[in-house]
């Protein structure tokens, strides 16, 4: 349900998340973002300036384990990108990208589709 939130966003993080929705720097940037199981919030696990998009790519995990957790983890990404329009014009859309790797448990599935939506609008993100 799109009530339904199991974790908040950590305060700190939702003032970067506001920061980085109007920064002015052009070069492409990642905010990576995992659940605190044990504190029930939203948390910032990494940003990236100048990363591409295959860059990003790799930084997700598939199937390895991730530190400090022993399981595939699910990734909530907030990715602002170059965008050259065909008539010339230039945009730094945000995309809001959830990587959901196998063998997440589902105590983790859960926690992560019950937080999606109090994220997206804590981060003010109009195209999901």
């Amino acid at each position: 349900s799109e009530s339904l939130v199991v974790c908040d966003v950590a305060e700190d993080l939702v003032e970067k998340l506001r920061k980085f929705r109007f920064r002015k720097e052009t070069n492409n940037a990642a905010i990576i973002m995992k659940i605190d199981k044990d504190k029930q919030l939203v948390v910032l696990d990494e940003e990236h300036e100048g990363i591409s998009p295959d860059e990003l790519k790799d930084e997700l995990p598939e199937r390895q384990p991730r530190y400090p957790s022993h399981a595939a983890e699910k990734t909530f990404i907030v990715y602002s990108y170059k965008y050259q329009h065909d008539d010339g014009r230039v945009s730094y859309p945000l995309c809001f990208i959830f990587s959901s790797p196998v063998g997440c448990k589902p105590e983790q599935q859960m926690m992560y589709a019950g937080s999606k939506n109090k994220l997206v609008q804590t981060a003010e993100l109009t195209k999901v």
